[in-house]
């Protein structure tokens, strides 16, 4: 299903028109330090015309039969996309940590891939080093892969999901 893209886009944000909108579904998690776990997620990427894109998640823990546990994690931030393909983004996250992401948009594909360049943490956030994200449009849905380097662990696969398009939760 191709995606359309908004009227009052930036042309700077063109090439990531695939994520603009609200996307909802449900994901995975795991790391050594902790046990697996499953999660719904809301995604918003919002765009108003300006260079860059406002993005919105919040997740919450669900059983294995799909039902409400807790509330998770939640972040905030913007991509910014530049003339030459490459993303700064700026996100912040209701566990005690700010990131400065650089990426790449794929020159050939709906994909995005970003690292992290700095973390910076609060006195109580726990110890998140680093980390790296891949998000691609497949299908008519958001996939994405989020690697971490945490709790003196070397970066590894963290969180991953399948999100669509529309209202959701």
């Amino acid at each position: 299903m191709p995606f359309e893209i908004p009227e009052n886009i930036h042309e700077l944000c063109a090439p990531l028109a695939w994520m603009i909108g609200s996307w909802h579904g449900n994901g995975h998690g795991d790391y050594p330090t902790i046990e697996g776990f499953h999660f719904g997620q809301e995604l918003v990427f919002q765009q108003d015309g300006r260079p860059f894109i406002h993005y919105f998640s919040r997740a919450w823990i669900v059983d294995e039969d799909g039902a409400f546990v807790r509330n998770a994690a939640q972040e905030t931030g913007f991509l910014r996309p530049q003339a030459d393909r490459t993303v700064e983004v700026v996100m912040a996250h209701n566990t005690g940590f700010v990131e400065v992401w650089h990426g790449e948009i794929h020159p050939d594909r709906p994909q995005l891939e970003m690292v992290t360049d700095t973390v910076a943490r609060t006195a109580t956030a726990k110890a998140y080093t680093a980390g790296k994200r891949l998000y691609g449009y497949v299908e008519g849905d958001l996939l994405y892969a989020y690697d971490m380097a945490a709790m003196g662990q070397e970066i590894q696969p963290h969180t991953w999901a399948q999100l669509q398009r529309g209202a959701g939760t």
